[in-house]
């Protein structure tokens, strides 16, 4: 894809949509191909190497992009054919993709200055590999939790869940037991139909905490890292905070919007959070606890 822009930016003719925006949009298509099959592996049947080759590739992939879309000798050709858009004749896809392609530069930092391009770089490169970690940490929680249970702990359980969790112990060598993990499949039939309240706690609290728990897979420090250095990169691109830079591309544009929009569903939403409180409660005495 290097190869491809550098092509389009050596391209001695005039800037038009075909030869710029169109060829853009239609390189890359091999790194495409290749990030595809990489990113849907690693999230449906990862392992350790697979995790650390991600976490190795995503800092590459987000140099790759700032080298394209900080690059000024680019973005000239793109803003010759921007600032002429009306005049084009376009169809509104193409209307679509020019002002699309545009944004990027202008949200990829492509007016700063380079003291402040090359420290965005570094933010982008860090960012990559925090949310992977984090991504990461979340799927070894999500895999070391193990819930064993003996046949005396089952009750309620459909025969189909109750088979599959065997099947489960015994693949995970606990033969004559029941294995559930927090993984959808096995998480959810659980909390719906298992009888075992205490069970069910136990469950829940595993899910939810998650990457809280101060072991290696702890994300507090993480998520702690990733919003100081989104809040930094917004306030570099001119936002005030990483919400409204975030939802400038959307119909509320800003977190003011949000917030306004929030508070008026606030007390409907209150309103029957509480009503189903009731209600639940209700269940819970007629089943006695």
């Amino acid at each position: 894809q290097q190869a491809e822009i550098a092509a389009i930016i050596a391209n001695s003719e005039k800037p038009t949509f075909e030869n710029t925006i169109a060829a853009y949009d239609r390189s890359g298509m091999l790194l495409s191909k290749v990030i595809g099959v990489l990113f849907n592996l690693s999230e449906s049947d990862s392992n350790d190497s697979l995790n650390a080759l991600v976490e190795k590739a995503l800092p590459l992939l987000s140099e790759h992009s700032d080298n394209i879309f900080m690059n000024t000798d680019f973005y000239k050709r793109v803003a010759i054919i921007y600032n002429q858009k009306d005049s084009l004749a376009l169809t509104r896809e193409q209307m679509m993709l020019l002002e699309k392609m545009n944004r990027s530069f202008v949200r990829n930092g492509i007016a700063l200055d380079a003291e402040k391009q090359t420290r965005l770089r570094e933010i982008n490169k860090q960012l990559s590999a925090l949310e992977q970690k984090f991504g990461n940490n979340l799927l070894a929680e999500n895999n070391a939790f193990q819930l064993i249970l003996e046949e005396t702990d089952l009750e309620g359980l459909p025969e189909a869940v109750r088979t599959a969790a065997a099947e489960a112990a015994t693949a995970a060598g606990h033969e004559g037991k029941w294995l559930f993990g927090l993984q959808s499949p096995s998480r959810i039939p659980f909390l719906q139909y298992s009888c075992r309240r205490d069970l069910r706690k136990k469950m829940y609290k595993a899910y939810v905490n998650r990457g809280n728990n101060g072991n290696e897979n702890d994300n507090n420090q993480i998520v702690l890292d990733i919003i100081k250095l989104r809040i930094e990169k917004a306030n570099i691109l001119g936002f005030e905070m990483p919400s409204n830079f975030i939802l400038d591309e959307t119909m509320a544009k800003n977190s003011t919007t949000v917030n306004e929009f929030l508070e008026k569903i606030f007390v409907a939403a209150i309103a029957k959070a509480k009503e189903e409180r009731t209600e639940l409660q209700k269940l819970i005495d007629r089943e006695n606890g």
